[in-house]
């Protein structure tokens, strides 16, 4: 039976040793890649997490605003609500752009 060999002891050419430096020159240039690379399993969670809370304390503020009447929560929710909808459109640019779907943040 053949054993794989070392990743470790591939020996590449200096041309190949050049093109690799190159690629790995414009990889740490994309800080997006970075970020993700970087990232920690769980941090996918967050946004979805997030986007929820704030529907459900836009929801909350909204009703309690039509049933009290009053200005003070009114203007919270009216403070609260551009926030919500700003993190809702970074979610479904992150869902289109990754091409995931809503299930696979569950």
């Amino acid at each position: 039976m053949a054993e794989h060999p070392d990743p470790d002891d591939v020996v590449l050419s200096p041309h190949e040793r050049l093109a690799l430096r190159s690629i790995e020159a414009e990889l740490s240039c994309d800080r997006r890649l970075a970020r993700s690379m970087r990232g920690e399993p769980g941090s996918r969670l967050w946004l979805p997490l997030s986007v929820a809370l704030l529907a459900c304390a836009s929801l909350f503020l909204v009703v309690m605003g039509i049933l009290t009447s009053d200005p003070v929560v009114i203007w919270c929710f009216a403070g609260l609500w551009p926030f919500t909808l700003l993190q809702a459109f970074r979610l479904l640019c992150r869902a289109k752009r990754g091409g995931e779907r809503f299930t696979s943040w569950l």
